[in-house]
């Protein structure tokens, strides 16, 4: 893993409408403030079950869409971003763990296999346009006992992160990242840069 994936001297500056991002994630909006100086943050009101879509991409992709939209209806002036990440194992989709139980369960799993995690961001500004993208990464973590599982969780919440884990930079736990780390994190930033570059080219970039 890189000793440093956050990026550096291109922060976005002079965007022309208020940003905000509809997620509740502390990780989200710490990545995002690499990005955009000044953002607010909402809570978006979507059902995730009520998204049936068996493909991991189409569905972080659709329930990334559903946020946004739902921020959109209460704050149309500005330019919401919204995320969604998704863990597949094995052939099937992991999402947030229903319980402590159901976290140990997906860590006995993902610590045993290889896993790819992806994240879709969906964003939408005030006079209509979208943007999408999801960007996804393979990770391997390192094989972890019964005991070693409980005390990551006694350490990290996970309750609420897909595939009940939460990645940290130089993370001891991965023994191999290929691909976004800030996508496995929970917002590809290059990406969404490049997104927001292309809906605002007149934005500036600074330290």
């Amino acid at each position: 893993m890189s000793s440093d994936p956050w990026p550096h001297g291109r922060v976005l500056t002079d965007l022309p409408v208020p940003v905000v991002l509809a997620s509740s994630s502390p990780t989200r909006a710490e990545l995002l403030a690499r990005l955009v100086p000044d953002f607010e943050t909402l809570s978006p009101a979507v059902d995730e079950e009520g998204v049936a879509v068996d493909d991991p991409r189409e569905r972080a992709l659709r329930l990334a869409e559903a946020k946004a939209r739902d921020v959109t209806r209460r704050r149309p002036d500005a330019l919401v971003i919204a995320a969604d990440t998704l863990v597949a194992c094995c052939g099937r989709t992991i999402g947030k763990p229903a319980d402590r139980e159901d976290a140990v369960r997906i860590l006995e799993e993902l610590t045993t296999h290889l896993h790819s995690v992806i994240t879709a961001v969906w964003l939408i500004t005030p006079d209509g346009r979208e943007r999408s993208c999801c960007v996804g990464a393979d990770v391997r973590m390192r094989p972890m006992t019964g005991s070693q599982i409980e005390d990551y969780l006694e350490g990290f919440d996970v309750l609420d992160k897909a595939g009940a884990y939460a990645l940290q930079p130089n993370d001891p736990h991965v023994e191999e990242l290929r691909g976004s780390i800030t996508a496995v994190m929970g917002l590809p930033l290059d990406e969404l840069r490049d997104m927001m570059r292309g809906l605002y080219p007149e934005c500036g970039e600074g330290e």
